[in-house]
């Protein structure tokens, strides 16, 4: 009789807590997809919640979400976009906020490739330089905005490879399509050091300041899974996470 006692209680503590456990879909900026799915995971064991991650450009998430995507947080690489959504009716006044400050960084494989100032860029030494689309991620703006600081924009134009997020920029030069180009700091870091190759993280007065913000879209507005998230990417564990890769703190 206690063995079948104890096993009900046993069977009805686990779905009372399967039931309580939810799932919750996120849009989230292409820079910050590494960072992310680490948090996805301590954000389960801590709350039970699991997270459904989907990386890309923030432009393009404004319009998915725009024509009602059903994404329920969105973790945005800009904070115009959020603000916008807000204004919009599309998202939750009150839960905006700057979750990372985000770092460019100039990057090559090539080991010897990229000095410290950029004065690669007024250089043949490379055949193609990867950016992403100004248009849609506020990375590949900032990488415009460099390039116009520097005097270079017109002569390197020519030899520009577009990404449409700054995911796929990423992949054009460690395949080798490009020989370098803008990326998020946080993608060629790994426990606060260089993974590879060459880099020069672009001083923050060369572009516009890429502050990042998340906020709570309309479709969570009633999930407890979804306020959950908000909070828990507030909290210290969190933000020491975020900073180790490379992000600074608002």
């Amino acid at each position: 009789m206690r063995t079948k006692i104890s096993f009900f209680l046993i069977t009805s503590l686990l779905f009372s807590f399967a039931a309580h456990a939810a799932e919750v879909k996120v849009a989230v900026a292409a820079n910050f997809a590494q960072p992310m799915k680490e948090i996805a995971v301590e954000f389960e064991k801590d709350t039970g919640h699991k997270l459904n991650l989907t990386q890309g450009a923030s432009g393009k998430f404004y319009a998915q979400i725009s024509n009602g995507a059903p994404f329920e947080v969105f973790l945005s690489a800009d904070d115009e976009t959020p603000a916008r959504l807000i204004k919009e009716g599309k998202a939750v006044a009150g839960s905006q906020f700057t979750y990372a400050i985000g770092r460019l960084a100039l990057w090559s494989p090539d080991a010897s490739l990229i000095d410290q100032g950029g004065d690669v860029l007024k250089t043949d030494k490379f055949k193609f330089i990867a950016i992403a689309n100004a248009k849609v991620a506020p990375y590949g703006r900032a990488a415009v905005q460099t390039m116009q600081k520097l005097g270079v924009l017109m002569n390197i134009e020519p030899r520009v490879v577009q990404g449409e997020s700054i995911s796929q920029t990423f992949q054009f030069v460690t395949s080798g399509n490009a020989q370098l180009g803008f990326v998020s700091l946080s993608q060629i870091l790994e426990n606060g050091k260089l993974k590879t190759g060459s880099a020069w993280v672009i001083p923050e007065a060369m572009h516009e300041q890429l502050k990042q913000d998340v906020v709570l879209l309309n479709h969570g507005k009633d999930s407890q899974a979804a306020t959950a998230l908000i909070n828990y990417l507030k909290s210290d564990k969190t933000r020491k996470l975020i900073e180790r890769y490379g992000y600074k703190l608002y």
